[in-house]
């Protein structure tokens, strides 16, 4: 990512934090909402929302009006960590540098941190989108959070991922783990953003497609970091696919083909940017760190 789309980047990133500490007050219980912010205000790239944001604003939208929704696309990424940190799930220690929720606060409380941020998000959209959105934008931008933080979406992903570990599975499998537990959250964003933005069926189709490639991308790059990079590089535990048994696009197709399959993602993806005419630093830029983290891996 040039200078310029990193200076845009972190200029959204500190609208989106500044809205999530705003968002989530500290109040009885306290220790619930000590917990929620612990994990929502941890840090992280805020790559979701952001996109969420450049999408609604590059086609046109107000960005008072994507706001609320891309904070809850925020909460709801929060939520699948926490979860998926969880000894009964992946039992890591450490996420973006710090331990994880359930270390701080403990098992209870972490997941009842998870299911308040899952619940408190939609609220957020309902609640503080602007009045000047209208019933029928808000309606479906709903549809598509709740898509993609059940059964059809992350919760699919998470759970065939689980049943997966120590098994041989199809590239078929693999594909569909991809899909729901990484894809559909960069789905959420992109749709979200065109339909504040009120684009038609053929760029919403499109752009869709996009989160597609990149997300997929995405996770394979995730993939090769769990093998090239250290604790302090990564936020959280390196080795732990290997260490389960878990099946990744490294394992089953090698480091040097599971690159090449990224890098021809990124490819597609910047070829839809381009269709669409979107002319975003920050789109290209995203796609574009992907493919040189991946030049840089050894």
């Amino acid at each position: 990512m040039n200078n310029s789309a990193k200076e845009q980047f972190n200029y959204i990133k500190q609208i989106i934090d500044k809205n999530l500490d705003k968002y989530i007050d500290v109040i009885y219980p306290e220790s619930i909402y000590e917990s929620m912010r612990y994990s929502l205000l941890a840090g992280g790239k805020r790559l979701r929302p952001v996109i969420a944001y450049e999408v609604a604003t590059k086609f046109g939208a107000n960005p008072d009006d994507i706001i609320p929704s891309a904070c809850a696309i925020e909460m709801l990424h929060c939520q699948s960590l926490i979860h998926d940190d969880l000894p009964c799930m992946d039992n890591d220690d450490y996420r973006r540098g710090k331990l994880t929720n359930h270390k701080v606060y403990g098992e209870a409380t972490a997941t009842l941190a998870g299911d308040a941020l899952l619940s408190y998000a939609p609220k957020i959209i309902i609640d503080k989108t602007p009045k000047s959105v209208s019933s029928d934008k808000v309606v479906s931008i709903l549809k598509e959070f709740f898509i993609a933080a059940g059964v059809d979406g992350i919760i699919s992903g998470q759970i065939v991922d689980l049943d997966s570990e120590k098994k041989k599975i199809s590239k078929e499998t693999l594909s569909f783990i991809y899909e729901y537990k990484t894809a559909k959250l960069f789905k959420l964003s992109v749709r979200t953003g065109a339909i504040i933005a009120g684009v038609n069926s053929e760029i919403l189709d499109k752009i869709t497609l996009f989160a597609q490639y990149y997300g997929h991308a995405f996770q394979i790059f995730d993939d090769i970091l769990d093998v090239t990079s250290t604790l302090e590089e990564l936020g959280k535990t390196p080795g732990k696919d290997a260490k389960v048994e878990k099946s990744t696009y490294v394992s089953m197709y090698g480091l040097d083909e599971a690159k090449k399959q990224a890098l021809l993602l990124c490819s597609k993806a910047c070829d839809i940017l381009h269709n669409i005419n979107i002319n975003s630093d920050i789109l290209l830029g995203v796609v574009s760190d992907i493919s040189e983290g991946i030049k840089k891996c050894s």
